[in-house]
């Protein structure tokens, strides 16, 4: 008689949603500023800076230039062709939990009719959000600036003292996009871009790149200004398998993905597209000649993107409003040097920088063009 003395193995619970996306976002950070370090090897690497919130959670910044580059007038002197080929850009993850008061909860309800009435959890529910942010602002004004933002959030009933018993999920939903700014229109920029997201989404629905697309035009628009922040990308938020106000609803999955499992493919899909859609555009762009008039006009166009990002874009109002807000993280947004003139004449029709403008106030299906 053979006795075995191999002890019985405990049975592998899976990975939670949460502890996935935290892994992926990490994975994802470590791939795009290693793509965007070996595009310039002769300039400094990007900063790792990690940092902890006190309420919950961590994240790492990974931010160019490593350190300040001094006045303004040292800024305007790069103009050399031994430049750095970026001049601002982070690459930020965050996974953070903590609670959610009964304010929050009651606006989030709207989207979310899972969540229970605010009044009944007086206490709030515990939350955790993970995701990674990014911006890049090339010094070249023939260079477009990016960017891409993947979230995850989750709500879950309240926790008992028990260490290995798992929280129940109430709501929970993936949202993020990705979008193209530049301050000069190669059409073939805003088709190579455009396609490439388009081709990431096809394999995940049919309806997902024309919605979000629209999302996105609709989202990155400037009222006050009358036009869009940039040519735009894909948009969207509160993706989960319930019904959504914006895409189809009828559980038909050649359209979108509903599940979990399926959703977060379809993020995973997205994130391995950024590189593909943006680098190839940079590689032939950033040693293009310029000038001090291109110059003044691609700080002009980013004067529309701080107007954008500091009075209307969600994401950004969310983080500063948010207990712990970490506000450098927040701002990494926003470029190093901007202009504003008082009534300039450029962007005029018949200009370079008026065939820019017409496309910001008429918005193209760049997809279809390709």
């Amino acid at each position: 008689m053979v006795l075995s003395t191999t002890a019985s193995q405990p049975e592998m619970r899976p990975k939670a949603m949460r502890q996935r996306v935290e892994e992926y976002i990490v994975s994802l950070q470590d791939q795009i500023v290693a793509s965007l370090e070996t595009i310039d090897p002769s300039s400094p690497q990007f900063k790792r800076d990690s940092w902890s919130r006190p309420q919950g959670g961590r994240g790492q910044s990974c931010i160019f230039p490593p350190s300040s580059s001094g006045s303004p007038e040292a800024s305007e002197a790069a103009m050399s062709p031994s430049s750095s080929i970026l001049e601002k850009a982070g690459v930020n993850i965050s996974v953070v939990h903590g609670t959610l008061p009964p304010k929050a909860i009651a606006q989030m309800r709207a989207d979310h009719s899972t969540l229970p009435l605010p009044e009944n959890v007086p206490g709030g529910l515990p939350f955790f959000a993970a995701g990674i942010s990014l911006v890049i602002h090339p010094r070249n004004p023939h260079a477009p600036t990016v960017h891409m933002n993947l979230r995850y959030f989750e709500v879950t009933e309240p926790t008992s003292d028990d260490p290995n018993t798992e929280a129940n999920v109430v709501a929970w939903w993936f949202g993020g996009g990705s979008d193209l700014t530049p301050s000069y229109l190669y059409e073939e920029d805003a088709q190579h871009f455009h396609s490439t997201i388009a081709q990431a989404c096809a394999s995940h629905g049919s309806s997902l790149y024309p919605t979000l697309k629209r999302w996105c035009d609709e989202y990155f628009y400037i009222p006050h200004r009358g036009e869009a922040r940039g040519l735009g990308g894909i948009f969207f938020d509160d993706l989960n398998n319930h019904p959504h106000a914006r895409l189809p609803s009828d559980g038909d999955v050649s359209l979108r993905p509903y599940a979990a499992e399926d959703i977060f493919m379809f993020i995973q899909t997205l994130g391995a597209s950024f590189v593909p859609s943006y680098l190839p555009i940079l590689e032939r762009r950033y040693a293009i000649p310029y000038s001090a008039h291109n110059r003044r006009w691609q700080l002009i166009r980013r004067g529309r993107y701080v107007e954008f990002n500091l009075v209307y874009d969600r994401g950004t109002k969310f983080g500063l409003m948010a207990p712990g807000a970490r506000i450098e993280s927040i701002l990494m947004t926003l470029p190093e040097t901007v202009r504003w003139e008082y009534m300039t004449e450029m962007g005029e029709e018949g200009t370079e920088e008026g065939r820019l403008m017409d496309i910001l106030r008429a918005p193209r299906d760049w997809a279809l063009l390709s």
